[in-house]
């Protein structure tokens, strides 16, 4: 069995070259085995406590910020009340104020009607009243009037005079003078309303005047002259 082993034959390099002793492999350091054991934690003081107090202030923290929002939301909320109640209040005393005007008007319309009513009423009665005197003239015409022309015609013409103008001349003349009158009078109305209003402006646009009398000093001077004219004569 010896001899079956295999040998080895250490090769120091070509011939005339020195030996070198072959390198030696680097020890292995070795490292101890086992380190050095860790104490084990040991609680010190009444831990229950801590962690009761540590859950207690986490939930508490949580339901201060839900708190803090709730706050927000009821700030929110009282800010959004406070304008709608100025909303509310500018609404009424708008509403107040229309109502106001809305009895005004109301007052207002209830007087046209009365007077409208009056108005009516005025109305009917100088139409009746017209319609009176339109009949009257008319039986008044076509009778005693008719008779009493007819006479005056008659006695004219014996007489050897024209025949006097009917009826419905006599109201044209009497129509067109009238008219003519009115229309006399409101041109010197309106001529005498413009010239007012011409001389009102001709005073606002003109300077003041200025104030008449004797200069200062006149009188003294006029004294002083005539008791000097005197002294003058004696000497």
């Amino acid at each position: 069995m010896a001899q079956n082993q295999p040998q080895y034959v250490h090769y120091t390099g070509p011939p005339g070259s020195q030996a070198q002793p072959a390198p030696q492999p680097a020890a292995r350091q070795s490292t101890p085995a086992h380190s050095t054991p860790q104490p084990p934690l040991v609680a010190v003081g009444d831990w229950t406590k801590n962690l009761v107090e540590l859950a207690k202030t986490a939930e508490l923290k949580k339901h201060a910020l839900t708190l803090q929002l709730h706050t927000a939301h009821i700030l929110s909320a009282h800010a959004s009340l406070e304008q709608k109640t100025k909303a509310i209040q500018d609404v009424r005393e708008q509403k107040n104020k229309l109502e106001s005007e809305r009895q005004r008007l109301l007052n207002c319309l209830r007087q046209v009607n009365e007077d409208r009513d009056k108005a009516d009423l005025l109305e009917s009665t100088i139409d009746r009243e017209c319609t009176e005197i339109r009949q009257r003239i008319t039986q008044i015409s076509e009778g005693e009037y008719t008779e009493a022309k007819r006479d005056v015609d008659r006695l004219r013409q014996e007489l050897g005079h024209p025949p006097l103008p009917s009826l419905q001349n006599t109201l044209d003349e009497k129509s067109s003078q009238f008219l003519t009158e009115r229309r006399l009078n409101g041109t010197e109305a309106s001529g005498s309303s413009s010239s007012k209003r011409a001389a009102a402006d001709d005073g606002a646009g003109a300077p003041p005047g200025k104030k008449r009398g004797r200069p200062k000093g006149s009188k003294n001077r006029t004294s002083s002259s005539s008791k000097a004219g005197p002294s003058t004569l004696q000497s």
